[in-house]
């Protein structure tokens, strides 16, 4: 080979220019830009980016960004779809009558709010409280990432086929995949029913909504303790 024709090696530094170093400032203005892991040193850092985030279109609408509540050093996690009427108004997820509920349901295993920390998928409100779409989910998603690292939760329950989809990809229905163990990053991820969609099916027979997440809930409690034990 001639020797005009071989690469001099010493020159490859000066054909790709140097990553430039990136501006935080920039990843509240546009989705494309990465949230690397480790940018966020604590949860209040997050919330004040959430709330003058535009990454995609629920930021023109919001009231709040509602990013959490709960303990930020909490065992369990729970990931829910998106804020409502009442959590947009207050800034804080799981306020309302679904809220209530759920409180309702951690207390019957004795889990109070010091046991777990509370986010959704999208931390502003879909108008007309619909779901959310992939590319708002995309957007938010890499705050909930950031979330999770921070808060380490040894459990995350993931409330209703949009957190299912949001955080794992998985498409299936919460129906067919509702109480099923889910590893995902180390973590164990249990996906349960929306305490709306049990508010909306308030029979206790057996099979029905609340009675698979009575047995749901104990599972949880039970993996928890295991978990605490080793």
């Amino acid at each position: 080979m001639a020797s005009d024709d071989q690469i001099d090696l010493f020159s490859l530094g000066e054909l790709a220019a140097p990553a430039q170093p990136l501006d935080p400032e920039l990843i509240p203005t546009d989705a494309k830009v990465p949230i690397p892991t480790g940018t966020y040193s604590d949860m209040e850092e997050i919330k004040a980016h959430c709330n003058r985030c535009h990454r995609c279109e629920l930021g023109a609408t919001r009231t709040h960004a509602v990013v959490y509540r709960g303990n930020i050093k909490a065992p369990i996690m729970i990931v829910g779809e998106g804020p409502g009427e009442n959590e947009d108004l207050q800034g804080l997820p799981f306020v309302g009558k679904s809220g209530q509920l759920l409180d309702k349901i951690l207390e019957s295993v004795q889990l109070t709010e010091a046991d777990v920390l509370i986010a959704n998928i999208v931390k502003c409100r879909p108008p007309e409280n619909r779901t959310p779409t992939p590319a708002e989910m995309d957007a938010c998603r890499p705050y909930l990432l950031e979330q999770i690292r921070i808060v380490d939760p040894k459990i995350i329950l993931l409330a209703g086929a949009s957190a299912v989809r949001g955080l794992v990809g998985d498409k299936r229905g919460i129906t067919k995949i509702r109480g099923e163990w889910i590893e995902w990053e180390g973590r164990f991820c249990m996906p349960v029913f929306h305490p709306a969609y049990l508010l909306r099916n308030q029979s206790r027979e057996k099979g029905s909504p609340k009675w698979l997440m009575w047995q749901d809930i104990q599972t949880v409690r039970a993996k928890l303790d295991e978990l605490q034990q080793s």
